[in-house]
């Protein structure tokens, strides 16, 4: 096996050597001696001259090989696509008028052993792509734009939390007891307690913890894992932004989350106005805000509301062909009436606000509504983007709710949440009036990208085993949808 160098030194990136020489006329060769490194990505050969593709992870550059002048010539034209390789040489532009490096020396850094697909194209079958994304992000010049836009996009959400005084913190990601949101978790075992734990659904309740402990603002950026469906939409470990703020309400939050947002839009594409599957997006500020129930009068022509009887609601949603089950009361019924009929057909933005306090465990009831919580979520391009609330800081209320949801997951919900005894504990130290947000960082991207599936923005997104028959191994499995 060839014995490749443990290191290298290069002195350019190619988009440093491309803006430096912009203005380089055609027939030029500079005294400027670079050293490059990064794949071959296209060689052809023309008897005494060669041409070559290298591309490290700013751009592409053109490799101009001459047998009389470059070292091992043969060698350096029987390279393989793919190969890593690291040429020095002067910048020159060709009499067509190609900026390249004139390839001085060259040394191969590491060889491909497995032959790359269309160079130029990028990969046609979606399965290759999730599955093999170190080709992909090679070969797809659209995949490396949208994740280096990811980092920009999570970067400038960290730097806008940071100016208005928000900590950014880190809590556990194996629970004792699964809560914080509404879905089901997966479970491992420690051995060493011997004890099972749960990977975390939700940072919710360990970063109030951190409220009452007297951090007034604080988020966490980081995975989450629900043993759910996948789809477009969803993989079973995603990134959630989550915060908490101190002495705030959900008016107060949901002002927050259009600025964070159309404030991460102007600095990564420089606009509010975005386009999304062929439609446009205006993120400027404020956002429509608009009750569940005027909602589903809207899209639905049908009025309801928390006082309606509960045989009349069965029936609309029979009527809609809204799945129920037995132990649903009024307002589960509603928010199922409302995501049946209305929630895709929300281009918004828009605030859907005033949530039954039966789907809302963790939220404070409404302060004008009985029976609602101070609840919102941000509905866009017919997509949930986001979830806020006035927190509820009564633990006697609290431990009341989390009964109730105990009762509904001993009725056969078993994504209902389960009473958590510390979280209690924590509410009788006493927890101040606060708000609170998480928003789907991996939906946002999909949003800012205008990407409409989630694994065209997860690096490595949870894939059904290779050797599986039935569905095509690239086939989305919608469990929940």
């Amino acid at each position: 096996m060839t014995d490749f160098p443990y290191r290298y030194d290069v002195t350019h990136s190619v988009s440093e050597i491309v803006d430096a020489h912009t203005d380089l006329e055609a027939g030029t060769e500079t005294d400027t001696v670079v050293t490059i490194a990064g794949r071959l990505m296209l060689r052809r050969d023309q008897g005494k001259l060669a041409f070559g593709t290298l591309q490290d992870s700013s751009g592409r550059i053109q490799l101009f090989a001459m047998a009389k002048s470059t070292p091992e010539f043969d060698g350096f034209t029987g390279l393989s696509i793919g190969d890593w390789i690291a040429v020095t040489g002067i910048v020159m532009m060709t009499r067509r008028g190609e900026l390249s490096v004139r390839v001085d020396g060259w040394t191969v850094l590491g060889s491909a052993g497995r032959s790359f697909p269309d160079k130029w194209h990028g990969i046609s079958d979606p399965d290759t792509r999730y599955r093999q994304r170190y080709v992909d992000l090679w070969v797809t010049d659209e995949a490396r734009q949208t994740f280096t836009q990811r980092s920009q996009i999570v970067a400038s959400m960290r730097r806008l939390l940071h100016d208005q005084d928000f900590v950014e913190v880190e809590t556990p990601m194996l629970h004792p007891i699964p809560g914080g949101a509404l879905a089901r978790p997966f479970v491992t075992h420690h051995n060493a307690l011997d004890a099972d734990l749960y990977l975390r659904i939700a940072p919710e309740l360990y970063l109030k913890r951190l409220v009452v402990g007297g951090m007034e603002r604080v988020f966490e950026i980081g995975r989450v894992f629900r043993n759910e469906g996948m789809s477009t939409r969803h993989n079973p470990e995603f990134t959630m932004l989550e915060l908490y703020w101190a002495y705030a309400d959900h008016a107060d939050m949901m002002r927050l989350t259009e600025e964070l947002v159309a404030g991460i839009a102007t600095e990564v594409l420089g606009t509010t106005t975005i386009e999304y599957d062929g439609r446009e997006v205006d993120l400027s500020t404020p956002w429509r805000r608009a009750t569940m129930e005027e909602l589903i009068a809207e899209h639905a022509g049908v009025e309801v509301s928390l006082d309606t009887p509960i045989d009349e609601l069965r029936a609309i949603c029979e009527t809609f062909g809204v799945d129920t089950k037995a132990h649903y009361g009024p307002g589960k019924l509603i928010l199922e009436l409302y995501e049946k009929t209305c929630e895709a057909e929300l281009w918004g933005p828009v605030y859907v606000t005033d949530y039954p306090i039966e789907v809302s465990p963790l939220s404070r009831e409404h302060r004008e509504r009985p029976g609602y919580a101070e609840r919102f979520e941000a509905i866009v391009a017919g997509r949930e983007l986001c979830n806020g609330f006035s927190e509820l800081t009564n633990p006697a209320i609290q431990r009341e709710r989390f009964e109730a949801q105990e009762a509904d997951r001993d009725a056969g919900d078993d994504e209902a949440m389960v009473v958590d005894e510390d979280y209690l504990r924590a509410l009788e130290y006493g927890l101040p009036g606060t708000a609170g947000l998480g928003v789907g960082v991996d939906r946002l991207v999909m949003l800012l990208t205008g990407t409409t599936t989630i694994r065209d923005v997860v690096l490595f997104p949870t894939l059904k085993p290779e050797q599986v028959s039935g569905a095509a191994d690239g086939e989305l499995v919608d469990e929940e949808e």
